[in-house]
């Protein structure tokens, strides 16, 4: 890792706040949140202001990244709409449920719009019918859903 990297400077922080040397862990991986640069800032201010602790994704998305699926105790640093470190996260619990069985619950914990399980599906609907046709699949009411609550565990001075 380069020192004057930004990423690098913000995971070195972090490491000494917590009192461990970088020798002691890798770093965590990286993602944003939305498909924007203007969604990215958005959502992860909600994060660092503790009203977002939930997102989702479509199953179809890992599987087209050929990414493993979230697990409990999994860090990611979340990056602004300028690739910038913004906070860090950690996944307290994954369920992946049909779009359809997400619940007002976990709609007010995404912490996005009114926090309505109403504007949730609306905007997620919308969310997904940009996202999904680049992988070769459209939004259904049963397409899975990866479901992560988290907690931030330390966010950008």
């Amino acid at each position: 890792m380069n020192s004057s990297d930004p990423l690098d400077s913000f995971w070195r922080q972090f490491l000494r706040d917590f009192g461990q040397s970088p020798s002691q862990l890798a770093p965590y991986p990286t993602d944003s949140f939305g498909d924007s640069p203007v969604l990215a800032d958005e959502l992860g201010s909600l994060v660092v202001a503790g009203r977002k602790t939930a997102t989702c994704s479509a199953l179809w998305q890992w599987q087209a990244e050929k990414k493993p699926l979230p697990a409990v105790g999994d860090r990611t640093i979340i990056l602004d709409g300028a690739d910038q470190p913004l906070c860090i996260i950690e996944a307290t619990e994954i369920e992946v449920m049909p779009f359809q069985e997400v619940g007002k619950t976990f709609a007010y914990d995404e912490g996005e719009d009114d926090r309505t399980l109403a504007s949730w599906r609306r905007e997620h609907w919308k969310y997904f019918s940009r996202v999904l046709p680049a992988i070769g699949h459209e939004p259904a009411l049963d397409m899975p859903l990866v479901c992560e609550r988290f907690r931030l565990i330390y966010a950008r001075r």
